[in-house]
């Protein structure tokens, strides 16, 4: 008999959302093949099963938000049983009738911690905690409570709002806008003004739907992501500088080990994981791009843990981290880049490989972009984008200063920085390092 429970997705969380059960009571059961998804406000990540045998009960339902070491499941390592009823041995939902925030039931709330899931929905909302009754252990507020309590404010008659009632991160963003409640339609209960409403205001922009127009809802990751990027835009004095990068002596290493390495490791060798060996060694003396800025401060990291942005096939973005990536060699990072993007993909990356990422690089050159001015992933303070790499005629000279043209693979490499934290004399220099490492003779595919 094994206990199935909500695992530790990262240090930082403190409870999951089982989104799916890929396997119904009764169902046998293999280890490491997947059991369910669990969701956090990073990402969706799909959990496998600890052991062989035949699931016996689940005891969290989908959509239900539980701490982390919470029972889901149990697993049985004898054989089907046809008889067992389709809901055995799960438990009675929690009776969320009373929705109405009492002075009595949140008083005790103050000293609590809140989960990154439970505080993102409050903020969403335009919700303090205070104003929703806690039915998880202990007191703690769950995400199904402040679901729970939006919807029953959505059906209840509408009341006016006042700006003192408004959620203090909504009254933050308003503030430093230089708007007032009434000037943004609240989308939260009650009509209250919730932060999406207000990072998303702006009365000449907003679409609406024509005769004939198709309109697709937003899909989880591709709001997150929109959310993101607005935030960054509006955050960060972005500031785009670009460099023509000869890359014909990766081309060479490319053209005498590309097949040998595609045979040995199962996926071609492409230009990323020679950009990404050469930005962790341009870093090196440029340490103020793999940096945050803080409270009029700069702050410096000594872990160089660099995000690379994954496609999600046009539903949003995810940037999987390699971390300490300066300690990799080549085929290391090649390995790891292969690995982070197929675990994107697949939803099988863990919270882990999405946390401290601490600069980021971008790669839309394999579909043929010139030029790409990428938007900075917040608190980072600088993006490398790698567009399309060609062959072309070039002008080269020679040591003694002699001119001829030949046929080389040529690339732009665009650097978005924050200007509050770089000045362009120091990007431009970084990216001329980062041309010299990617010219070096000495590339090695050895481990």
């Amino acid at each position: 008999m094994t206990d199935v429970t909500m695992p530790q997705l990262g240090e930082t969380v403190a409870e999951g959302t089982v989104t799916k059960w890929f396997k119904k009571i009764g169902d046998p059961v293999r280890k490491g093949e997947s059991l369910f998804e669990v969701s956090t406000d990073k990402v969706d990540t799909e959990i496998p099963s600890p052991s062989d045998g035949v699931l016996t009960a689940i005891y969290v339902q989908e959509g239900v938000t539980v701490d982390v070491g919470a029972k889901l499941a149990t697993i049985d390592s004898g054989t089907p049983d046809s008889s067992l009823p389709a809901a055995a041995n799960a438990p009675a939902p929690a009776d969320t009738t009373s929705l109405s925030s009492t002075t009595s039931s949140t008083s005790s709330r103050s000293d609590r911690s809140l989960s990154p899931v439970v505080r993102r929905l409050l903020d969403e909302h335009g919700l303090s905690e205070d104003q929703v009754v806690a039915t998880g252990p202990g007191g703690r507020l769950t995400r199904d409570d402040v679901l729970n309590f939006v919807a029953s404010a959505a059906s209840a008659p509408p009341e006016p709002v006042s700006a003192g009632l408004q959620s203090p991160v909504v009254r933050r963003l308003l503030d430093e806008r230089g708007l007032s409640a009434d000037q943004v339609t609240g989308s939260g209960p009650h009509g209250r003004v919730t932060r999406r409403d207000v990072e998303a205001h702006d009365p000449g922009a907003r679409a609406t739907s024509m005769s004939g127009d198709e309109v697709i809802p937003f899909t989880k990751a591709r709001r997150l992501t929109a959310e993101h990027m607005v935030r960054s835009k509006a955050t960060s004095a972005h500031t785009l500088m670009v460099r023509e990068v000869d890359f014909e002596r990766v081309e060479a290493v490319r053209r005498r080990q590309g097949e040998a390495f595609k045979a040995r490791e199962g996926f071609s060798l492409t230009y990323l994981p020679f950009i990404t060996v050469a930005l962790t060694r341009a870093i090196r003396d440029f340490p103020f791009v793999n940096a945050s800025v803080g409270n009029n401060e700069l702050i410096v990291h000594h872990d160089l843990n660099v995000g690379i942005a994954v496609d999600l096939e046009g539903s949003g973005l995810v940037v999987p981290v390699i971390h300490r990536a300066d300690g990799f060699s080549l085929v290391g990072i090649a390995r790891r880049i292969h690995e982070l993007a197929i675990g994107a993909r697949t939803k099988k990356l863990r919270l882990d490989d999405m946390e401290r990422g601490t600069i980021s690089i971008t790669n839309p050159g394999p579909y043929g972009t010139m030029m790409t001015g990428a938007i900075i992933n917040q608190p980072q303070v600088a993006i490398l984008a790698t567009d399309a790499i060609k062959r072309r005629p070039v002008v080269i000279v020679s040591s003694s200063g002699e001119e001829s043209i030949a046929i080389h693979s040529m690339g732009l490499l665009t650097l978005t920085f924050d200007h509050r934290a770089i000045d362009g004399a120091y990007a431009a220099k970084f990216l001329a390092r980062l041309d010299q490492e990617l010219n070096r003779d000495d590339w090695s595919l050895t481990e």
